[in-house]
């Protein structure tokens, strides 16, 4: 994969940003040197994978070929584009984006050897995070294609994120607080769980799109009968319906997931709580609902991943996210206009996950802290 990525084009000039682009290989999309040393890193790095087996020989060699990839992009763009051009657009070709990752494989095969505590892999994501951030603020990706998107949109970019951030976080807010409650019910009523899992099973199953335009009649009557309504932003269309069918996705795991959590709370941990005398409110608090924290929040974790994607989706009818720029991308057939929405977006769902692993496993008991 390495050979073919690394003889594939690297990086694609346009003379604009919708037409079709000339593919460039490393050795041209690059001054001679720079191509050299990108090429020597590449094949150092695959006789590492190729003859080594140790976790940080595998990991070094891997993160130091995506740093270069990340750094020569930025020179490739610089090195194409015409001089006083500013309808020319560089982007990353098919070769950067295969090395990128078949390295990305190699780096977490190398995590995995290590077996990393929550610790360590929270310390890894704030360095690659870094890493980025670093080129970002140096300007060394100015000239990609992308950049030039994001230059344009600046001050619609960060508006649109902070929208699509509000949808994700807050339907997941609005969905732990019904959620967690509507659980621990259907954990002590067993008469009261088939309905309720059954209901919102149904729910899962409708399409994204289909409920959005569900609920835009329902909310548009709310807003055009209801006094005061229009007024707290609830809308036929726009981010109150977005918002609306979120949470009521997010319902499904949280529900679910609480009530697997509870109902796997050892048994002697409820008798040994119920012989010294705590209530039923306190053995929830203090014995089961700790016991069962890491259960309940992998539901979180899974509610909030599948929420940044679907908020995506919400542009479509007005909800504004990253989504309006992959729109716009698609309508214009503009691919980095859709990369300025889809990157951020898988950006945020992978560093969700990660944290919230990491707090998975903190809050998980092992045998041997249960012993002690």
């Amino acid at each position: 994969m390495v050979a073919y990525a690394a003889s594939s084009p690297f990086a694609t000039l346009r003379s604009n940003r919708i037409v079709q682009g000339e593919g460039f290989g490393i050795p041209s999309a690059l001054p001679a040197w720079m191509a050299g040393l990108l090429l020597t890193v590449i094949a150092l790095a695959s006789l590492v994978a190729l003859l080594r087996r140790e976790a940080i020989p595998r990991l070094v060699s891997a993160a130091a070929v995506m740093v270069a990839l990340f750094a020569f992009i930025g020179e490739a763009a610089a090195f194409l584009t015409p001089a006083d051009n500013t309808y020319a657009r560089v982007a990353p070709a098919t070769g950067f984006w295969l090395l990128l990752f078949t390295f990305a494989l190699l780096a977490a095969d190398g995590i995995s050897r290590m077996r990393p505590g929550p610790v360590m892999r929270l310390l890894y994501l704030v360095t690659a995070m870094a890493i980025i951030a670093a080129i970002l603020l140096s300007g060394l990706w100015a000239d990609l294609s992308v950049m030039k998107e994001y230059a344009v949109r600046a001050d619609v970019f960060w508006s649109e994120a902070s929208r699509h951030l509000v949808l994700a976080l807050g339907s997941l807010a609005a969905a732990v607080a019904v959620g967690v409650p509507l659980g621990i019910v259907c954990e002590r009523v067993p008469a009261t769980r088939a309905a309720v899992l059954n209901t919102l099973n149904i729910v899962q199953t409708i399409p994204s799109i289909a409920l959005f335009g569900i609920l835009i009649a329902p909310l548009g009557w709310v807003a055009a009968h209801v006094p005061g309504a229009y007024a707290l932003g609830i809308r036929g269309i726009g981010a109150t319906p977005a918002f609306v069918a979120l949470f009521l996705y997010s319902l499904l795991p949280m529900v679910a997931n609480t009530v697997a959590g509870l109902a796997g709370v050892p048994r002697e941990s409820r008798e040994a709580a119920r012989g010294i005398g705590m209530t039923s409110a306190q053995r929830l608090l203090r014995v089961e609902f700790p016991l069962a924290l890491p259960v309940i929040l992998t539901g979180i974790r899974i509610v909030l991943v599948q929420n940044i994607g679907l908020a995506t989706i919400a542009a479509l009818i007005g909800g504004g996210g990253f989504g309006t720029f992959v729109f716009q991308g698609l309508g214009q057939t503009a691919t980095d206009l859709v990369l300025l929405g889809a990157l951020p977006t898988v950006g945020l769902a992978f560093v969700s996950a990660v944290v919230l692993d990491a707090l998975i496993d903190m809050n998980s008991i092992s045998p041997a802290r249960k012993d002690a």
